[in-house]
């Protein structure tokens, strides 16, 4: 229920007083407040129609709930992109491979087995090429007594080639005018090849088992630099005197 405050007293006034009592009764002298629907005057006023009901609505619908959608389909990431070769061409390389490794290997292991062999057999081989000593120098009887090693094969202050050597007495006798001829070869000629160079020796005595180093000219058609190693070198001694 609606009231109304009135602006001269401040007090609540029904809304079917169009005054308020209280003021209009204090106007009048009248300590009674008038009755409703009746005016400080006793004149009857018509009462208030009631305040018309707000309209009802009916209820509303609820709103239909949106329909539900499954979710997306989940989406894989693109492979890495890649030379790939299919099954058979992989066999196809795995299988050159493995023949180009097994070949490497038993190439490199004949290789360094016949190096080896060849190594070994060198010195064997050298003795063999070797040419024999000359009719005189096995008729001579100071042969197996007399060696010639130690070569050295040089130039002389003439450019020329010189070779120094070591001349051994093997016996246990003196040698005294020892003359020879010594054909220097290379342990890989060939028979049918020449000597390398050629070189006399003249020892006017030699004691037993003594040692002498010496020098000569060599003969060859060789530059020194053309000339063999000291270690691929043989000295064939033929002794010409003592008889």
């Amino acid at each position: 229920m609606f009231t109304w405050i009135c602006p001269q007293c401040g007090r609540e006034v029904p809304p079917a007083y169009n005054e308020c009592p209280n003021c209009a009764g204090n106007a009048t002298g009248q300590g009674a407040a008038p009755q409703p629907g009746q005016s400080a005057t006793g004149v009857g006023t018509p009462p208030t129609p009631p305040y018309a009901q707000a309209p009802t609505y009916p209820p509303q619908q609820p709103y239909a709930q949106a329909p539900a959608y499954p979710p997306p389909p989940y989406m894989q990431p693109p492979p890495a992109r890649g030379v790939t070769l299919p099954p058979w061409l992989m066999s196809i390389v795995f299988a050159v491979l493995f023949l180009a490794i097994g070949a490497a290997l038993f190439f490199g292991i004949k290789h360094f087995s016949g190096s080896g062999e060849a190594s070994a057999s060198a010195p064997a081989a050298a003795e063999k090429a070797a040419p024999p000593a000359g009719s005189k120098a096995q008729a001579n009887m100071l042969q197996k007594y007399v060696e010639v090693v130690g070569m050295r094969l040089i130039e002389d202050p003439k450019k020329k080639p010189e070779v120094r050597f070591v001349v051994v007495n093997h016996s246990g006798a003196e040698i005294s005018d020892l003359i020879a001829n010594v054909n220097l070869w290379a342990r890989t000629a060939k028979s049918d090849e020449e000597a390398v160079g050629t070189f006399s020796i003249k020892v006017p005595s030699l004691g037993p088992y003594e040692t002498k180093e010496m020098s000569a000219a060599l003969t060859t058609k060789l530059k020194v630099y053309e000339l063999p190693d000291w270690q691929n070198l043989v000295a064939e001694v033929q002794i010409t005197s003592p008889q």
